[in-house]
Formats: structure tokens, sequence, C-alpha cells
């Protein structure tokens, strides 16, 4: 949890500026979602993403 805070703050929030908690709620939102979850891969995770994982995951106890 603390590398992804990090991660956060260094790829997201401190390199924008925003005007309302609404919209960095939705920024957040999108960095995770379309961004961090989907691209970016992982050294914890054999080098894939989240979403790849996650998949395998399911895949091994379907």
């Amino acid at each position: 949890m603390e590398s992804f805070n990090a991660i956060l703050k260094k790829e997201e929030v401190n390199v924008n500026t925003y005007k309302t908690f609404k919209e960095v709620k939705l920024a957040i939102f999108e960095f995770i979602e379309s961004w961090y979850n989907k691209t970016r891969i992982h050294s914890t995770l054999d080098y894939r993403t989240p979403n790849e994982k996650y998949n395998e995951y399911i895949k091994s106890i379907a």
C-alpha cells in the first residue's frame, strides 16, 4: 500500500493542480482505473498489470 501511495503522489497528485474535491476524486479514479490497473506493469506481479494478474487468478480457480 505504501508503494501505491508513493506512486499516486509522485505520478498524479504532486504534478497536477486541482480546484475542487470532486476534481481530485475523478482524477484519482481515472489514474487507478485507466492507467495503474490496466497499463502499469509491476515487478511484484512478475511484470504484469494488476488486471492481468487478477484475470490469471480467476482462470486458475474456474
